[in-house]
Formats: structure tokens, sequence, C-alpha cells
């Protein structure tokens, strides 16, 4: 079992059943639960479709009967998954039945393989035991789909227009621009014909490097950009629909459309693009399965029944933009309309050599529409249009012009000095232009690109008539990742900046977290652990995680290195074949190590730690190599990139990269010495430890300076990195924190930290007590801040700290201060490398300026949230902790014996424990509800 520490209670099945509980199987105890079972996920998602493994993982939340009803558990679970939806409803089923299990488990996996089919629907319940062992109603079922479930099932075949073009060698992403010339896309369809509607249709699809596929003309899935980026050597990420709906008897066509994406990356002169490179031709793969009443079932297949044809995308470029020629346009092409003399027999190819597996991670989606906030005319023949907002996505535009007519349609993030769109920020410009091309087939017509997307604020619109354009829109394109916290705050300023580093999140979820939606596209990898609290107390990104570690996996080179971007699209090697400083830096590769243990931090489910342990291990061992070259430090890479210093920002100017990369190595022991414990290998949890207590010592005698505290040259991120991992020894503590202060107080509370430092400085201020400064730090207007953007006009986080309009202007690198809202300013602490009742945490910093906090978090098993606010001398604090769990509350007081809840003394409040009283906080463990705290408000720090 990997779902988490406990989970083995449920492979141990009936010897594990209570008493009580074995007794009362198949029927419930008198008077019926306190709780009910809701919200049913398989494999995290609801109604889950392309399940791709015989174990899959269920969970469920729990809801009260009773609204106000507080300290709710679950002491046991039953779960049914069957074929048959109405035998499931029922409490029974054909593939596995449980049987009643005791454990307050709400996430649980089979402890065996189920006898699964590919492209079948199966449905599961489940009932649980509540505190006094009376049994739930089976819950409202839930349904998901098989993929293909082994190699052995897939009959297809690879289909392509044209063979792959055999490339020279060359390094990865560093091609010649003649290597890969671009080309026209291409367009696939095939006919086929039903005496009947099938029962059950299923269609897995994978269209490289991205695709649209129709059926009958109506589009299946989501018109955003699939497939999920891989390193298509390794892995290949297909996608699995239910398509009976659109199936109709007698004739039926399937249709697919192809895009690049970051598989073919191909040049045009005068449009921008970050790297060259192909995988291959575009291709695709497809395997439709028919099941019929009878419960036969045929397949159809991409193979040589196949035609194609160009398609009215004439270039196309995740980087460079997208142009069409709706001339060329194969009018009804995708409902079997367009003439047949046009179309020519695909041929079978070879895949990319990756596995093929099921995409379990969110499918990017037109996720809402911009309307503009205005429209002018800047200069003649010229239309620019404001959205008001930076976001990520595409035009959509709605004309009428005459036939060979062409649209040009320019995005950017800002304007130059005459009111014109510039693309500085993103590395374009004349030249070397990212545009989106349209050209009229005459009427009304409606041109969105269909394989790119962009990051802009402003659209400049030329080469038609102000006249001809009727309507522009805006498409927002981002990964479905649901949204599961909520943040907002008094004074609002504090709002505004949650807003700005939350858009720049949203702007960069894609099948990985990129850096920026424009110039570079790239998963750079240092941001999935700094800002894990940032994605993840926001949006349900545990999916996004498990891909990209195995995004990391496949990245990682044979001598153990993790480069420091995953995929890697384009290796930062130079001419003498050595790699260059963004691709092999200790704080980047330790995303191998730190962002999944992030993830488990928050979910708790021990799976993402076993997929990454392999890569880990290795990963340890290459950075164990490379200390000896430095007698045990780690002196290469970017450092604390991006910080503030007197030069332009880019290689770290105030701390060493010795200290910033050995300080990340000492992490990623330690946590691989927290990791091995959860994984089951406690030897070398005890080995790691040894290595990591060894590096520190080391680490200190290189740049502690024990008469005055001060590591290296005393700068925010030297200073701050130590205090927050706990290298520094405890006879220090102090002179290293006041270091620390006085390195912000002399920038006038301003951040010179950078990308890796600025993290570490919240945490050292926050285990200090010092949340104040950290609120000091945020009001600073007057230099490089946030509230410095905001001023300046940013709607989204910027990439440097002064919002300098020739960098990127929606990056969420420096978004750090987004877990310091949740966890500490909220007290949302949610961390479950603790024992599960000590997971959750909830302690508000009350600081003098704030006159009210809210936020909420939803996890696995509901919402957890705090709301407090001060009126005069007086404190109230709201708290609600999901069912099923319980949580330790620090509430802050000058009077812990006036402290009061729902307006009654402790003592008589039901659901709540006191652990300790102490001259100014309070300390108590409550079971699940909701809560309404008053109390005196204890003075903060000056």
């Amino acid at each position: 079992m990997t779902v988490d520490r406990r989970s083995a209670i449920g492979g141990m099945g009936a010897a594990m059943l209570l008493p009580s509980l074995a007794s009362s199987r198949g029927r419930a105890l008198a008077g019926g639960a306190d709780i009910a079972v809701t919200g049913l996920t398989t494999e995290w998602r609801s109604h889950a479709l392309g399940i791709d493994t015989l174990r899959p993982r269920f969970g469920w939340r729990l809801t009260p009967v009773e609204p106000d009803a507080r300290s709710l558990r679950q002491t046991a679970w039953e779960v049914v998954v069957g074929s048959d939806p109405h035998q499931v409803r029922a409490g029974t089923g054909d593939i596995w039945k449980s049987g009643a299990v005791a454990s307050d488990d709400q996430r649980i996996r089979p402890p065996a393989p189920l006898k699964l089919s590919s492209h079948r629907r199966y449905w599961w319940t489940v009932r649980v035991a509540d505190r006094t062992g009376r049994w739930s109603e089976w819950s409202v079922p839930d349904s998901f789909v098989t993929g293909v479930l082994s190699t052995n099932d897939w009959t297809a075949r690879w289909i392509a227009a044209e063979p792959d073009r055999a490339l020279p060698p060359h390094i990865a992403g560093q091609a010649a621009p003649a290597m890969v010339p671009a080309r026209p896309l291409p367009v696939m369809r095939r006919s086929f014909a039903l005496i009947s509607r099938p029962t059950l249709a299923v269609v897995s699809v994978c269209g490289l490097g991205q695709y649209q596929l129709a059926i009958n003309g109506r589009p299946v899935g989501p018109a955003g950009l699939a497939a999920g980026w891989t390193d298509y050597r390794r892995t290949v990420l297909y996608d699995t629909y239910d398509v009976t709906g659109l199936l109709r008897d007698g004739d039926n066509m399937l249709a697919l459309s192809l895009g690049n994406g970051m598989y073919n990356v191909e040049h045009r002169e005068g449009r921008y693009t970050k790297f060259l490179d192909s995988f291959g031709q575009p291709k695709a793969i497809l395997q439709l399965s028919l099941r019929a009443a009878d419960g036969s079932t045929r397949l159809i297949t991409t193979d040589s029944e196949w035609s194609w044809a160009e398609g009215p995308i004439q270039f196309s470029s995740i980087y460079g933009g997208e142009d069409w020629d709706a001339r060329s346009w194969p009018d009804g092409w995708d409902r079997g309309g367009a003439d047949r003399r046009a179309w020519l027999p695909v041929i079978p190819v070879n895949g990319p050599g990756g596995e093929l597996h099921a995409a379990g991670s969110p499918a990017v989606i037109v996720a809402d529409a911009m309307t503009p906030l205005s429209m002018s005319e800047p200069a003649p023949g010229v239309v620019l249009v404001d959205f008001g907002m930076n976001f990520a996505g595409r035009p959509v535009i709605e004309l009428r012009a005459e036939r060979g007519a062409t649209l040009v349609a320019l995005p950017g993030e800002t304007l130059d000095g005459n009111g014109r769109v510039t693309q500085q920020s993103f590395n374009a410009g004349p030249g070397n232009r990212v545009e989106f091309r349209y050209t009229a087939a005459g009427g009304v017509e409606r041109f969105e690109p269909q394989f790119s997307y962009h990051g802009f604020r402003y659209l400049e619109l030329s080469g038609v008539p102000r006249s001809a354009i009727v309507s522009v829109r805006g498409h927002v394109l981002h990964a479905d990742i649901e949204r599961i916290g909520t943040f907002d705050a008094a004074p609002v300023l504090l709002g505004q900046i949650h807003r700005l580093i939350d858009r720049a999140v949203t702007s960069n979820m894609v099948s990985v977290l990129t850096d920026c939606p424009h110039r570079e596209k790239l998963g750079w990898l240092e941001q999935t652990y700094l800002n894990a609290p940032t994605v993840l107390y926001n949006r349900d990104a545990i999916p996004l995680y498990e891909k990209m570690v195995r995004d990391i996996a496949d990245a990682q080179q044979r001598d153990g290195m993790v480069p420091g971007i995953a995929p890697e699209y384009v290796a930062f090697i130079d001419a003498q074949g050595q790699d260059q400083i963004w691709r092999n830096s200790p704080e980047w590769g330790a995303a191998a190590i730190l962002a999944p243990w992030a993830a488990y931090r928050f979910y708790g489910d021990a799976t993402i730690l076993h997929s990454a342990w392999p890569a880990a291990v290795r990963y340890c061992d290459y950075l164990a190599g490379r200390s000896r070259e430095w007698d045990g430090l780690l002196n290469f890479g970017m450092g604390d990139w991006y910080d503030v210093g007197p030069n332009p920002p880019g290689e770290a100017q105030l701390t060493s990269r010795a200290l910033t990369g050995t300080a990340i190595y000492i992490q990623t022991l330690e946590t691989m010495a927290q990791m091995a414990p959860v994984v089951g290998r406690n030897a070398e949890a005890r080995r790691y430890a040894a290595r990591a207590r060894w590096a520190t010592a080391r680490f200190n005698r290189a740049f502690l300076d024990r008469g005055t505290g001060r590591y290296e040259r005393g700068s925010q991120t030297a200073q701050a990195m130590p205090l927050a991992l706990g290298l520094v020894p405890a006879a220090f503590q102090s002179k290293a924190q006041r270091e620390l202060v006085r390195s912000i107080r002399r920038e006038g509370n301003g951040v010179t930290a950078g990308d890796i430092g600025f993290r570490y400085v919240i945490d050292a201020l926050s285990a200090a007590n010092r949340d104040d400064i950290v609120l000091d730090m945020l009001n600073v207007r007057d230099r490089p801040s946030y509230a410095w953007q905001l001023a300046h006009g940013a709607t989204t986080l910027t990439e440097a700290w002064d919002a300098n309009p020739t960098k990127s202007l929606d990056h969420f690198m420096l978004g750090h201060a987004e877990g310091w809202f949740y966890r500490r300013l909220a007290g949302l602490d949610v961390d479950h490398s603790r024992q599960r009742g000590d997971a959750i945490r909830i302690a508000p910093r009350i600081l003098h300026g704030i006159d009210r906090v809210s936020a909420s978090y939803r996890m696995r098993e509901g919402v957890v949230s705090c709301a407090w606010k001060t009126d005069g001398a007086l404190l109230e604090v709201a708290i609600e902790i999901p069912v099923g769990r319980r949580a330790t509350i620090v509430l802050p007081t000058s009077h812990p014996q006036a402290l009061r809840e729902g307006g009654r003394p402790l003592a008589l409040s039901t659901g709540i424990r006191v652990r300790r009283v102490l001259p100014t906080e309070v300390e108590l463990v409550a079971g699940s509800g909701r809560y309404r705290f008053t109390a005196a408000a204890a003075g903060d720090r000056a």
C-alpha cells in the first residue's frame, strides 16, 4: 500500500474488523450514522476518465447529518466496485467488495489488482461507520472509465501525413533553422458506419504535438491544449473520452486536427521562438471501442483507412503564434462533406519512442472569457485592444472581411512610448515577432488560434479596416485545476498582493508549471517546491505534481543530474559541450526531492514519494559526488537568481552560490531522512541524517562568523537560509536572527533576496515569530516590492521585483508571500509529515495594522478555515474543521481565563480540550465542527 503510513489497515481485510463491525455487515445499526458520505473520487477525480491502473485510489469526504455537530469521525469503511450501477447502488458489486474495515482513512487503495477491462465503465460506492459504530447509507455511486490498461490492449498504430525527418546530431533544443522548416499542418479523418448506436463508446487518443478530435463535426474534449507536454521519447500521454452521445446510426466521421506544440518547434523567418527542435512530424494514435447491447465490442483504430489533407493552419508555433488561411479549409471536412479527391492516404509510422500512459493531470481548457476594457486607434489602420488584465490565452476575433484580406493580431503585455504594443517583455519584437494571422475566406468568420497561446494584456490589430472587426474577446487558458483556497484581508493591499500572485500562478498552469506564458513556457523546477504552498493552498494540484515527478525522472541524466527544467526541451549546453548554469543548479535539481515532499505534506498520500524515491536517491548521490570537488560544499549553478543588487538582475549578486547550493544540499539530505521511513526505508533514514549532520558542520565552518552570527556577507538570503533550515548552532541563533533583521532594516524593509532566498526569509522570520517584519516588507511602497509592482500597473506578479517592463510581467517565481498569508496570517498550517492527529494546526498571527483576515483551504476530507477580526481590544475568531479530522488551535490572548467559545467558558463547550495555558496564548485540541471564539487581544511585536 502506498496511500499513507496507515493505509495498510485497509489491506488486512476481515482480520482487522472490529467485532461490532463484523456483526453489522449488510445491515445498518438502529438510529443511523451521524455522518454521510459525499465527494467520491477515483485517482483524485470525480467521474474519472482514462484510469489505467488496476489498483485505483478511491477517496471520499464526510458531511455531518446535523450541521452544528462536532467531533464527528469515521471508524470504519466499506467499499463496493462493480460493472452494474444498480447493484452497486444496492451495496453489491462483481469487481470488489472490501468488507467492513476498521479505519478512519478516507483514501484507500485495493490490496490487490482489480479485474478491470480496458474501455469499460465501472461504478463504486462507500459507506462508513461513525464514532458509535452506526453505519451510514451507501453513497451515491461514482463512476470511472478505464483507459487502455496494458500495452497488449493497443491495436491501433501511429499514423502521419509524412515520414519523420532525420535530423543531424545536435544538442536538444539547438537545431539549426534549416533542420526544422515550418510546414502547414495536416488534418485527418476516417468514416465508419453503425447499424445501431453502441451502449458505450470510449476513445483513447493522442495527437502529437497537440490535437483536437471531432466526431460528426462535434468537438471531443476541451478546446484547450492536448496532449500533455512530456519528453516524448520517454513518456507519451493519451486522453480518454466517453463519446457515446456523439455517435449516430449510419455513417459517422472521426476527424483529427494536429498541431506542433512542444513536440515539433519549427523555424519561420521573422517569428520568435525560444528554441528549435523536433521529436518528429505530427502524428496520431487513436482507439475507439464500441460496445453493443449484446456485450460484443468493435474497434475503430488509426490504420490505413484514414486519409489526410492540408488544413488551414499554415504555420503554428507554441512560441511564435499561428497563421491561418481560411481559403484552404476543406468545407465540411469533419462531417464528410469535403471533396474526396483532395484527400491522400496516411502512412503508418513509429511513435516517438515513449511509453503510452493515460493523462492523469487535468486538461488545459478554455477557463474564462475576457471582454475588452477599451478599444482605440493609436495609428491609422491600427486597432488597440486593452483587456485590462494580463492573462494567458488566445484572441477570439469575429470579422467580416473580403476574401484574401489578412488580419494580423499582435499580443503584448505592455505599450511603448507611442501607445503601441511592444513585445520586449518576452524578448520578441520587429523581425522576431509573436503574431496571429488570419487570411479570410470572405463573409462573417471567427478566428481563434487552435494550437498556440500566449500571455498578453494588449492586442494590436491591423491588416483589415476597423469596420471589418465585428467583435474581440480573449479566451483564458489554463489547466483545469479546481480552486480549493480563498484568502482575503484588510487592509486591501494584502488581498491585492494575493490576487497578483494567484493570477500569475493561474497563467502558468498548463501540463507543467511554466515560468511564464510567453517567452519560455518551460517547466523551471525551483518554483515547484519553493512555491508549493503558493500553488497548493489555492489549487487542487496533486495530479499535476504527480505528473511532474515523472517529468523529472524522465529528464534525469545517467549520472543522476537533474536539469533545471523538465521536460528538458532545450539543454543549456555551450559549444564546448559543458553545462551552463541554467542547466545544472542544485537549487533547481533539488525539486526531485523537495517537490514531492511538499505535495506529501499537503495531501498525506505517500504514492508520490514512492514514485519519486528512485530519482531522489540518484540525485542525492550525484550531489554527494559533486560536493567532493569543493571539500563538502556545492559551488555551481545559478544561486539566488534575480536578487536585488547593484547590477541588473540575473545570476546571484549578494550571496555566493556555494552558500545557497550547500544549504539546499543539506535540505535534500534532511528531507530524504524524513521521506525514508514513509516509504519503508528506516535504515536509509539514519544514513541520510548522518550525512546531513556532517554537511551542516562543514557549512558552518565555511560560512558562519561565530563572533557576529553573520553568514558570509550577511545578505538577507545568507542569513535566512541557515535559520529557516535549522542549520544555525543553538549558541548563535539569536545573533544570526539579529543579523537577518539588520539586513532587512538597513534596506528600509525592502527585499533584496531573489528567487531562491525570499522563501527562506519568510520562513526564518516566521520561525522567530517576527511576522511583524514580514508585514513591514509587504507594506513597502517606495522601492521594489509587491506594492511597488501594483503601483506601477502590474496585474500579475512580475519576474523582477521592480516590475521592469523589459522582463516578464507574468511570472510567479517570487510569489512566496502566499504561503505566509495562509499558514501564518490566517494560521492554516497543514502538514501531514506530522502525525495525523497533529497534521492540522490553526494558529493565526494577530498583527498591528491588520483588522481582519479570512482564509479557507479544502483538504481532501473537507474545508478547514479560519477568520479573525479585531474590534478594539476584542478578538473574534471563527474556525471550521472538517469531519474526520481534529486540529490543534493556538489563540493569542492577554487574558486566557476570559477566552470564550460560542459565548460560553471553554469548560462548557463541546468538542474542545484545553492542552495548555500560557500567559499570552491558549492551546486547544478540537474535533470537527464550527467554533466561534472571543478573547482579549494579545499585544503584538513592535
